[in-house]
C-alpha cells in the first residue's frame, strides 16, 4: 500500500510539474524553464546529504553518470519544448512510448531475448502513437516529432538506470544526477536568456520542487514494489494533466489522443507484465540451479 501511495504520488506530482512548466512557458523559453528546473530541483535534493553524508556523492562511475545526464538533459529539453508546444494531455500521452524504446534498447544494448508477444505489444503502442500524431493529416507538427524524441531518449536513460542500480543506491542515483543535470542544461539556457519576472519565479521554483518530490517518491515505489505492479498508477498522470489543463487552459483532450493513449498505456502495462513474469522465471531458474546438490 504504501509503495503505491508513493507511485500515485509521483504520477501526481509529474503532473502537476507539467501544469508549472506551461505556466512558466507565458514568458520563458523551454530551454531556460529546464534549466531552473535542474537548478532548484537540486536544491530540493542536497538534504539527502545530510540524511547520508557526503558518503552518498562517492561513485566509481562518474563517467557513466556524465553520459546518462548528457542524454538525459536532451530528453527533458526535448520534452519541456513538447510540453509548451503541444496539448498537455498530447504531450504526456507520447511520453508513455518510452516503454516501447526501452524494449527495443535492452535488445540492442543489453542483449536481452525478447520474443514474439512482447515484439507485439511493442509493435501495437507505436500503432497507438500513430494514432495520437496523425501523421497523414494537418494536425501533424514539429512538436510530435521532438515528444518522441523525448521519449526514444527517455528509454535510453531507463535503461543506464537498470547499471548504475546494480552499484549505486537510489538516493545516489537522485543526487547525482540533479546536481549534474544543472551545468549541462545551463549552456542551452544561455542561448534563449531572459532574467524572468518576478510573477514566473514561483512557477520556475515549483517546478524545481515537484519534479525532485517525484523522482523521490518514484525511486522509493519502485524499491519497495514490483514494477509491472505499480505500473498502472503511473498513468494516473494523464488523468491529473488531463483534468488541470481543462480547467486551468480550457484545454480538451480529442478523441484521437484518448483512443491513442489507451493502445499506448495497454501495450506499456503489458511489456511491463511480460518483463516482470521473464524476471520471475530467471530468478527460479538460477535459485533452483544453486539449490542443486554438487556431484
Amino acid at each position: 500500500m504504501r509503495a503505491a501511495l508513493l507511485m500515485a504520488a509521483s504520477a501526481s506530482l509529474f503532473g502537476m510539474m507539467a501544469i508549472a512548466i506551461r505556466f512558466a512557458s507565458s514568458e520563458q523559453h523551454a530551454f531556460e524553464i529546464a534549466f531552473f528546473r535542474c537548478l532548484f530541483g537540486a536544491l530540493f535534493a542536497l538534504p539527502l546529504i545530510r540524511v547520508h553524508g557526503f558518503e552518498i556523492l562517492r561513485t566509481r562511475r562518474i563517467g557513466f553518470y556524465l553520459i546518462r545526464c548528457g542524454v538525459g538533459i536532451i530528453s527533458m529539453l526535448c520534452g519541456f519544448w513538447a510540453l509548451v508546444h503541444l496539448p498537455l494531455a498530447q504531450a504526456v500521452a507520447l511520453s508513455y512510448s518510452t516503454p516501447m524504446f526501452i524494449t527495443i534498447g535492452a535488445v540492442l544494448v543489453l542483449g536481452e531475448v525478447v520474443r514474439m508477444r512482447r515484439w507485439s505489444a511493442v509493435i501495437v503502442g507505436f500503432i497507438g502513437v500513430l494514432v495520437i500524431v496523425r501523421p497523414s493529416t494537418t494536425d501533424f507538427s514539429v512538436a510530435t516529432l521532438v515528444a518522441l524524441t523525448a521519449a526514444a531518449l527517455s528509454g535510453m536513460v531507463t535503461i543506464s538506470i537498470k547499471y548504475l542500480s546494480r552499484t549505486d543506491p537510489p538516493d545516489r542515483i537522485v543526487l547525482l544526477t540533479t546536481l549534474l543535470w544543472v551545468p549541462l542544461s545551463l549552456p542551452f539556457a544561455l542561448t534563449v536568456w531572459e532574467w524572468p519576472s518576478a510573477h514566473i519565479w514561483p512557477w520556475l521554483v515549483l517546478s524545481g520542487a515537484l519534479g525532485t518530490g517525484g523522482h523521490y517518491c518514484w525511486t522509493r515505489a519502485l524499491k519497495m514494489a514490483d514494477a509491472s505492479a505499480l505500473a498502472p498508477l503511473s498513468y494516473l498522470q494523464f488523468l491529473v494533466v488531463g483534468v488541470l489543463a481543462w480547467l486551468l487552459f480550457n484545454e480538451t483532450v480529442d478523441t484521437y489522443t484518448l483512443i491513442g493513449a489507451a493502445i499506448v498505456i495497454s501495450a506499456s502495462l503489458y511489456i511491463a507484465r511480460r518483463e516482470a513474469q521473464v524476471a520471475r522465471q530467471q530468478l527460479n531458474a538460477e535459485l533452483a540451479a544453486r539449490a542443486k546438490p554438487q556431484l
